[in-house]
């Protein structure tokens, strides 16, 4: 299994979203190495992972990937960081490894009530052939990179970085696919009520966010017993990348003060 480890200090574990490939963070990853140690990896069914994918256990196999990341670096408790998709990679983990998790992070989460809604089940019938209006659709973003950037003109610069980032690890259109029909069997709700570790549920702007809707993240906020939220703002669903240093700042912190310090259990909402 290929894993990224950089860095020294609180081991923070980031879980990319549903394209699966960690290259498409590495601005965010780049700021963690700085104030702790990262450890990352592509999703298992990514053939660059190099990592085993049970087909049996579905879902369930990232699960194992994150536990098998942890043993490889020598690992025994860290904060499990989920980005969108990848959020319910963390929670899920968290609720059936609590012994391997220090504090959890979720960025722009998909919530576990989520299903497909018509726009993606539109996608879902023909993902490869549709790949061109996906892409398309993605334009929509653009908006929240020039807001972080302060303005449109060095957005533009901003933007073409993160497609070259996309275009060169590119993301496969039936995996992603995939990865959302391997949801519908689970019953995540169920599976995530006994999380208790500290977790931080990390959003950008609720209006710049198009992708997962910010109410919809704030879902784990009656979910789990000890929460804090915070936002990126001049942000939306890609505040790790466009804002990574403030992203950087929020989870080391919080990653810091749960590894040192007892929590209070309590739920919130």
């Amino acid at each position: 299994m290929k894993i990224v480890d950089r860095g020294g200090g609180t081991p923070v574990v980031v879980i990319p979203g549903i394209q699966g490939r960690w290259e498409w963070m590495k601005p965010a990853i780049d700021a963690l190495a700085q104030r702790c140690r990262v450890i990352t990896f592509s999703l298992a069914d990514e053939p660059s992972a190099d990592a085993p994918f049970d087909e049996k256990r579905g879902f369930w196999s990232y699960i194992v990937q994150v536990r098998a990341a942890l043993d490889a670096a020598g690992v025994q408790r860290a904060a499990i960081c989920g980005v969108s998709y990848g959020g319910l990679i963390a929670a899920a983990f968290a609720a059936r490894h609590p012994e391997r998790t220090s504090s959890l992070v979720l960025v722009s989460a998909l919530p576990p009530s989520w299903a497909p809604d018509r726009r993606v089940r539109f996608y879902l019938r023909a993902p490869l052939l549709l790949t061109p209006l996906f892409l398309i659709a993605s334009l929509r973003m653009y908006g929240e990179i020039a807001a972080a950037n302060g303005g449109m003109i060095r957005g533009a610069a901003a933007g073409a970085r993160h497609a070259w980032r996309v275009m060169t690890h590119m993301f496969s259109p039936r995996r992603m696919a995939r990865r959302v029909t391997l949801l519908a069997p689970v019953r995540l709700p169920e599976a995530l009520t006994s999380v208790d570790q500290p977790t931080l549920v990390i959003t950008g702007d609720a209006e710049l966010d198009g992708v997962v809707p910010v109410r919809a993240t704030h879902e784990y906020v009656r979910i789990c017993r000890d929460v804090r939220v915070d936002t990126i703002t001049r942000s939306g669903h890609l505040g790790l990348i466009t804002r990574p240093q403030e992203f950087a700042r929020l989870v080391v912190q919080f990653a810091d003060r749960a590894a040192h310090q007892p929590h209070a259990r309590r739920r919130v909402g």
